[in-house]
């Protein structure tokens, strides 16, 4: 990207920090601003009251879009929050249960509610589902306070986020313990657990119960993600920032942040706020590398601690831990910087849609093919780079969700998903039969049932289906119905 243009954006906030001139490419994005590290005190006054102005670029108001399309959510896979992801209870906790639902469920407390986006994540136990008015219902594991409902309560209903009251939120992203949301301001709101700073309030904070607004003062957010433990956005002009956790590179400032305390023990230079990814590369076979410039990024997806970016040339860019393959590089060495996915460069080899799950990484390309790399099944076989998907040739891929180790997309008329065993009914194939699948099956259940969009959660998968007409809402409505305590 063009240095001049990420310097302005970093140092809108009026950062004093000054730069060295004679660094080379890498080194520089070690040195590059925080981009908010000196905030006013005005600012942070309003930052601690929650206010949000009009962001402006060049003083021109600007709108993010949200999703002109709208549906009822269907819900399908684990139910017992607090045991998602783990083999056992944390001490001390009471199980308080729930069940697996094998096929897609409507849920009783968001019947006949149109919803337009759905969010959870590949490392997520919680669920986010935005209304057609931008308002916010979360639910699920909440130890951390990561729903934004201002307590560690779990929550197996949909609650409203009232913290929203008044505002127009068009998206979020959900790591495993924290949480994002966009306003259409492009304002970043954030709560859960801050450890690692992954919030971006400039601290690392235990945990934050209430949706606050990041430390960040530049042009408009229009696109956000969430990893495990870190988060990475991008603003209209192209720019990424990512903050949290270091300890792979996932965070693209060259440095895995370790550092040594004591003898042994090692602790991480967080990132606390949105800092700006300066340096992308491209690396040739003899081991050459060099800076690839106007990366302007459209769309952002994480692993556990691994980056995925597709810019406005559809080239992508990964970078974080490489192990089994997931970076697409074709060696699993660990990235620290964005490093250029040779496989989708050139004319008609870009891509249009990306991916990531907890060890693995998908893209739909500009004919509309699947390719998938990294891995799914623990004691299978890697691999190294994009490899086409053999079964959904000829198929139109409309919607991704990545689980942690399962793949669900919406596809012509149809939903089809596959992963291996054990699998918690995220794949929506019913009750009684196969629960798991190594190759794509369509999801029976909810047949002629045309889905609008796709998430994944780490071992369940939320549905908007599409209720326009009276035939489409009479399939719906024979679907069970899912009453959380019953």
């Amino acid at each position: 990207m063009p240095p001049k243009k990420r310097t302005n954006d970093a140092d809108s906030n009026g950062s004093t920090k000054k730069r060295k001139q004679n660094q080379d490419d890498v080194k520089s994005s070690e040195s590059a601003s925080n981009s908010v590290d000196t905030v006013s005190e005005d600012q942070k006054e309003n930052e601690a009251e929650g206010t949000e102005a009009d962001n402006d670029d060049g003083g021109v108001s600007y709108k993010i879009e949200a999703p002109m399309l709208a549906g009822e959510l269907l819900f399908c896979g684990a139910t017992n929050w607090d045991l998602v992801g783990r083999k056992a209870l944390p001490k001390g906790m009471k199980n308080v249960g729930g069940p697996n639902l094998w096929s897609p469920n409507r849920i009783s407390a968001l019947k006949g509610v149109k919803i337009r986006t759905v969010v959870s994540g590949c490392t997520a136990a919680h669920c986010i589902a935005i209304t057609n008015e931008g308002k916010v219902y979360a639910w699920g594991r909440n130890e951390k306070g990561q729903l934004g409902l201002g307590s560690v309560d779990r929550h197996d209903v949909p609650q409203i986020v009232t913290a929203f009251d008044g505002k127009n939120i068009v998206d979020a992203a959900c790591g495993r313990k924290h949480t994002l949301f966009l306003t259409e301001r492009g304002r970043v709101y954030a709560c859960g657990e801050n450890k690692m700073g992954q919030l971006g309030l400039g601290n690392q904070s235990e945990q934050v119960l209430s949706p606050s607004l990041i430390r960040y003062k530049g042009p408009p957010i229009r696109r956000i993600s969430c990893g495990g433990e870190f988060s990475v956005i991008s603003d209209i002009n192209g720019n990424v920032y990512s903050f949290g956790c270091p300890e792979f590179g996932q965070l693209g400032h060259n440095t895995d942040g370790k550092y040594f305390v004591k003898s042994n023990k090692i602790e991480f230079q967080c990132e606390n706020v949105p800092r700006v990814i300066t340096v992308f590369v491209e690396k040739q076979r003899d081991g050459q590398v060099s800076p690839v410039t106007d990366v302007d990024v459209r769309e952002i997806a994480c692993g556990v601690n691994h980056v995925l970016i597709s810019d406005s040339k559809k080239r992508v860019f990964s970078w974080g831990f490489g192990g089994y393959g997931r970076l697409g590089h074709s060696e699993p060495k660990d990235e620290m910087v964005p490093r250029l996915v040779k496989f989708f460069e050139g004319p008609n080899r870009g891509a249009l849609t990306i991916a990531a799950g907890s060890t693995y990484s998908l893209a739909v390309s500009e004919h509309g093919a699947l390719y998938f790399w990294g891995q799914t099944k623990s004691a299978g076989e890697a691999t190294m780079y994009p490899k086409l998907v053999q079964d959904l040739c000829g198929w139109k891929i409309r919607s991704l969700g990545t689980s942690n180790k399962s793949i669900v997309l919406a596809a012509d008329d149809s939903v089809v998903s596959w992963g291996p065993s054990p699998c918690f009914g995220e794949l929506g194939y019913g009750e009684g039969g196969i629960k798991s699948s190594t190759v794509p099956k369509e999801m029976k259940p909810i047949e002629g049932i045309y889905v609008h969009h796709v998430s994944c959660g780490f071992s369940h998968t939320l549905l908007i289906a599409r209720c326009d007409t009276e035939e489409e809402q009479k399939a719906i409505d024979k679907l069970p119905v899912y009453t959380p305590g019953q």
